[in-house]
């Protein structure tokens, strides 16, 4: 495929004026936040962007009061960067951000609402069961089955997660999961895994994701050095193009934009399975979207000024 088209344009420098990089925060993710940030920023300051780094703490509304930027870049992830509640406050302020705004990313964030909104829409993804006691799990096992993965519903980064092969792996996996609020379980789809950056309404291309643990989690995510990325990802022509029509519908419904990522993991039948959406994306050196876009012609400041581009063309101001 010809990803010329995703090439930032000259003018992006200077019209982006002086930015915030937003990272940090207060979330179980901050560690990966400020990661991803000093990232971005480098990537920025490489090609003559006016940019500087703010750790977002907990007077987050006083900051951005008192900010002295022409736009935001997001890098904040999970909750209250990646949530809708950030991009609330910057709206009433007047404030250009990257990324989604408030109602697209309170959905993407919610696991379980993301999941009623694809299936409403005819979109493929895994059965799922609301764990919200002991009880629950018992009922689970005659209604769902195992394997699951049992998830907190407003966590990213695979935090709090657990795949749950046994019955008597399930009840401590509930109690995990639910130190981080509101507890679901998703039925096991066995087969490889992929995941689709995007950048607007262009798919980057497919990375497949293989780890000797027992699933992709935070670990082989972020740090682990045994992860194995494939890219190109070695799907057939036509399997690619389904699960790039599926990731553009999942864009349409949800309504997310700019840029993003979306989990997909294939059955023993090569069905593909939508398992979430993640509006502010990792950006560290493990990180998968940098690497779809480095496959597809562009580099981390290219990325990154695309990024602020697709921003400048779709001012989230109110």
């Amino acid at each position: 495929m010809n990803f010329e088209s995703l090439k930032p344009s000259k003018d992006t420098i200077k019209q982006s004026g002086r930015v915030a990089v937003l990272m940090g925060g207060t979330s179980a993710e901050r560690e990966i936040s400020l990661m991803s940030g000093n990232a971005v920023y480098q990537a920025l300051i490489n090609v003559g962007v006016d940019a500087f780094k703010l750790d977002v703490k907990d007077n987050a509304i006083e900051q951005l009061q008192n900010l002295k930027a022409d736009r935001v870049f997001n890098i904040l992830h999970g909750r209250g960067g990646e949530d809708g509640q950030l991009q609330a406050v910057m709206d009433l302020l007047g404030i250009s951000y990257t990324g989604s705004d408030v109602g697209a990313s309170a959905l993407a964030m919610n696991k379980l609402l993301t999941k009623r909104v694809l299936r409403g829409s005819g979109l493929p993804t895994p059965e799922f069961q609301v764990l919200n006691s002991e009880n629950d799990c018992k009922q689970l096992l005659n209604e769902l089955g195992l394997p699951v993965f049992v998830k907190p519903n407003l966590e990213g980064s695979s935090i709090g997660m657990t795949a749950v092969t046994t019955a008597e792996g399930l009840i401590p996996a509930y109690e995990k999961a639910r130190q981080f609020g509101a507890v679901f379980a998703e039925r096991c789809i066995i087969g490889p895994e992929y995941t689709a950056g995007f950048l607007g309404d262009e798919v980057l291309p497919l990375i497949k994701l293989e780890t000797p643990r027992e699933f992709y989690d935070y670990e082989a995510k972020y740090f682990s050095d045994d992860t194995i990325y494939t890219c190109p990802c070695g799907l057939n022509e036509e399997t690619i193009s389904i699960i790039n029509k599926l990731v553009t519908e999942t864009i349409k419904v949800t309504g997310v934009k700019h840029w993003g990522r979306v989990d997909i993991m294939l059955d023993e039948n090569a069905q593909p399975f939508i398992i979430e959406i993640n509006t502010v994306p990792g950006m560290t050196d493990h990180s998968l979207v940098p690497m779809a876009a480095k496959q597809a012609g562009l580099n981390m400041s290219e990325l990154v000024l695309k990024i602020l581009e697709l921003s400048l063309k779709g001012e989230n101001l109110v």
